[in-house]
């Protein structure tokens, strides 16, 4: 997606660049996988050694059967599996999963970091049994055999594309019971194209296979333990000043089990203003006084509508996988699985803090203030402090502008923008934006922190 600024008028875009900066000066450069998320190290599930010569004999002679009998339509399925890391892809089915169901974007950032974290673990422990067997690939070993596709670079023992299936046919089974079969059914695929292709054998897949359902067990433990099937059995406070709605959006999800905060509410921004202060009178009489043309409308509406509460998730993960391609890096299985990860945790954490702030505080919204005040469309049902879409996109941004320092500038850009579309908009204060905005860069400083202590890999 094309940054948003090129769009704009002069005058808008000087505003928006006049917004306090997301990250920090002097942009570090893109952290490594290496520190596990639910693995006690990346060499916890070593492999024992692949085949010996002889076993490998027979598999070459078992994938030239396969290769005799492959049709076109199955090497274009191949080269399709192929042609992207594994984290990649599934992250594509992700995001069709989650908005196929219509998950918000507390549910479906909670799914993707389980998956996200699982797959980078399964990258981590793949490339230490890798590593430590470094067994050549089909081609290599045998040079008269022809894969079907050009043969990748690095060992062959554990297959990670194998590895990353197994994980997403569990983690999304789970989270995706219904889904369950079909989902099976493609992780099936992606290991069997292996064979197709010729880039691995078939006692790679099958170790792949169950290393990538060792580390999904992992993580499913750990999710299951994240307080996520919790029901919230509080109530709405009453009083005059606080947001009085009904049935608001997941009071409980700012309870549920962070995975880069210490504790939900280790960011708590301080409390808002009164609402009968004169600091939320004089805002109150900003977003009266505000100029809604029909440019702050549209992108206001583009932030509500195409990205919002139900695709939030979607766009970030468009931008990281639109970055690892531009970068040259969308084939890297080890770098776009740390990626992800890192981008999901900080969203998933943001949101985790922004809703414990917003049920801490129950701070009431501009139109239940000033019932006459009239919105560009109507309020998302729940507190007005922090705003979510800041928490959100300076969070995601943030940790984003650190793995692709060149496109710092227009994150920043994007992620400025959908907190000032709230205040367009009328359905929040400046204040609630500037708290979000402080909460989320606190979140991509907590997994930029953890990236850097990641350490480093030489990618193959």
């Amino acid at each position: 997606m094309f940054p948003l600024a090129r769009f704009r008028s002069a005058a808008l875009a000087a505003l928006l660049l006049a917004s306090p900066p997301l990250a920090p000066p002097g942009a570090a450069q893109p952290a490594e996988p290496g520190r596990p998320w639910v693995l006690p190290s990346a060499g916890a599930f070593r492999l024992p050694p692949p085949p010996d010569a002889a076993a490998t004999r027979a598999e070459l002679d078992a994938l030239r059967a396969i290769a005799a009998a492959r049709t076109p339509e199955e090497v274009t399925r191949a080269a399709w599996w192929a042609s992207t890391a594994p984290a990649y892809r599934w992250n594509q089915v992700a995001l069709e999963e989650s908005l196929a169901a219509g998950l918000n974007v507390n549910l479906a950032s909670r799914r993707l970091a389980l998956l996200h974290t699982a797959l980078d673990d399964a990258m981590a422990a793949a490339w230490d049994s890798k590593e430590a067997h470094r067994r050549p690939r089909p081609s290599e070993a045998d040079p008269s055999f022809a894969p079907a596709l050009p043969t990748p670079a690095g060992p062959s023992y554990p297959d990670e594309h194998a590895a990353a299936a197994a994980v997403a046919a569990a983690i999304l089974g789970e989270v995706f019971p219904e889904r369950a079969a079909a989902l099976a059914s493609r992780a099936e695929e992606a290991a069997r194209m292996r064979l197709v292709a010729g880039h691995a054998f078939p006692s790679d897949v099958e170790a792949g296979t169950a290393l990538g359902r060792k580390v999904a067990a992992a993580a499913l433990e750990r999710g299951r333990g994240d307080g996520s099937d919790a029901r919230w059995t509080g109530r709405v406070p009453a009083g005059p000043g606080l947001w009085n709605g009904t049935n608001p959006i997941l009071p409980q999800a700012g309870t549920w089990k962070p995975w880069l905060l210490a504790a939900p509410d280790e960011f708590r921004p301080p409390p808002p203003a009164a609402a009968d202060s004169p600091e939320r009178a004089a805002e109150m009489a900003a977003l009266r006084a505000f100029p809604r043309t029909p440019l702050t409308n549209a992108r206001a509406l583009f932030w509500e509508v195409a990205v919002g509460g139900l695709r939030n998730f979607e766009f970030w993960n468009l931008q990281a996988g639109r970055l690892l391609l531009e970068a040259g890096q969308g084939n890297d299985a080890r770098r776009a699985a740390r990626t992800f990860a890192l981008l999901n945790v900080s969203l998933y954490d943001a949101g985790v803090a922004c809703w414990d702030a917003k049920y801490a505080y129950w701070a009431i919204r501009p139109f239940q203030l000033d019932p006459e005040f009239r919105t560009a469309f109507p309020t998302p049902n729940h507190p007005s402090y922090p705003a979510a879409h800041s928490c959100y996109s300076s969070a995601s941004a943030g940790v984003l502008a650190h793995l692709f320092p060149a496109d710092a500038e227009p994150l920043a850009i994007l992620a400025r923008e959908a907190g000032d579309s709230r205040v367009w908009a009328g359905i929040h204060y400046p204040s609630d934006v500037a708290a979000g905005q402080r909460l989320g860069r606190q979140v991509a400083a907590r997994a930029i922190e953890r990236a850097r202590a990641a350490g480093a890999y030489s990618s193959e």
